[in-house]
C-alpha cells in the first residue's frame, strides 16, 4: 500500500475519539483519503482538528450505526467511491459494574449488540460495492480479547463479551461469503488501550496500537482473511 497512497481511501466509524480518532489520524498522515465518521461530528471538536489539518483530506460524515437511514445515506452519498478499508471502529462497553445477577438488563443487552455486532454487518452489506470496487478490497471490525472464548479466564462483562463474540462470528462469515469478490476480512484486537474505554491504567497508547493495527491491515494477504489478530501480528484464540 505504501507505493501510492493518495489513491487509497478508508471510512472509519467511531472517529471522534480515542482509538478511532487515532486511526483518522495516522491514515490521514500517511496520505490516505479518510472518511470519518460519528454521531455527530460539528461537536466532535477534536476530530474538527484533524480535518482542518489535513485540507480536504478527510471528510467528517455524521452517521448513526444503529440507525438504518443514517447508514443509508450515508451510502447513498459514498455511491461511486471506491473504500479500499472499511473500519468498523464504533462500539460501546455498556453499563458498568456487570455481574452474574447484576446489571445484566435485556435493553442494555440488545443495544450493546446493536452497536459491537449487528451495524457492522448491516454497513458492510450497503458499502460491499465500495469496498469491491477499490485496490485494497479490505473490512476490519474493532473486536477485542475480551471476545474471545478461548481466552476467558475471569467471566464477568456479560454484554460485552458476548458482543464481541458475536461479531467475531459475524467477521469469519464475511470473508467465507465474501471471499468470491476477493475481499479480505480480519477481526482486530487493539490490546488494552488507554483511552476513555480502556482507562487510565491500560498499559498501551494509543498510537502504538494503531501503528500496530496499520501494519497487521497493510501485511494482510487473502490467507489471513477470516482470523482475529491481535496489533502486534499475533493469532487470538477463537
Amino acid at each position: 500500500m505504501r507505493e501510492d497512497e493518495s489513491a487509497t481511501t478508508t471510512l472509519i466509524t467511531g472517529a471522534n475519539r480515542g482509538i478511532g480518532l487515532e486511526l483518522v489520524r495516522q491514515y490521514a498522515d500517511a496520505g490516505w483519503r479518510v472518511h470519518a465518521c460519528c454521531r455527530e461530528p460539528d461537536r466532535a471538536r477534536d476530530l474538527q482538528s484533524v480535518v482542518r489539518a489535513h485540507d480536504g483530506q478527510v471528510t467528517a460524515h455524521a452517521l448513526d450505526v444503529v440507525d438504518a437511514r443514517s447508514r443509508a445515506a450515508l451510502a447513498k452519498a459514498l455511491k461511486s467511491e471506491p473504500i479500499d478499508l472499511l473500519f468498523h471502529n464504533a462500539g460501546v462497553y455498556g453499563p458498568n459494574g456487570v455481574a452474574f445477577g447484576r446489571n445484566t438488563g435485556e435493553d442494555d443487552w440488545i443495544e450493546v449488540l446493536r452497536v459491537n455486532a449487528m451495524a457492522p454487518l448491516k454497513l458492510s452489506e450497503l458499502l460491499v460495492d465500495n469496498v469491491a470496487k477499490s485496490r485494497r478490497r479490505l473490512i476490519a471490525v474493532m473486536s477485542s480479547g475480551m471476545g474471545s472464548i478461548a481466552d476467558n479466564t475471569s467471566g464477568g462483562a456479560y454484554l460485552y463479551r458476548s458482543s464481541k463474540s458475536a461479531l467475531n462470528a459475524v467477521a469469519k462469515s464475511m470473508a467465507i461469503d465474501l471471499a468470491p469478490r476477493r475481499i479480505i476480512v480480519l477481526a482486530l484486537c487493539p490490546g488494552w488501550v488507554r483511552t476513555d474505554m480502556g482507562g487510565s491504567k491500560a498499559p498501551i497508547p494509543v498510537e502504538r496500537s494503531v501503528r500496530g493495527l496499520r501494519k497487521v491491515i497493510e501485511e494482510a494477504a487473502p490467507a489471513d482473511s477470516g482470523t482475529f489478530i491481535r496489533y502486534e501480528g499475533t493469532r487470538v484464540p477463537w
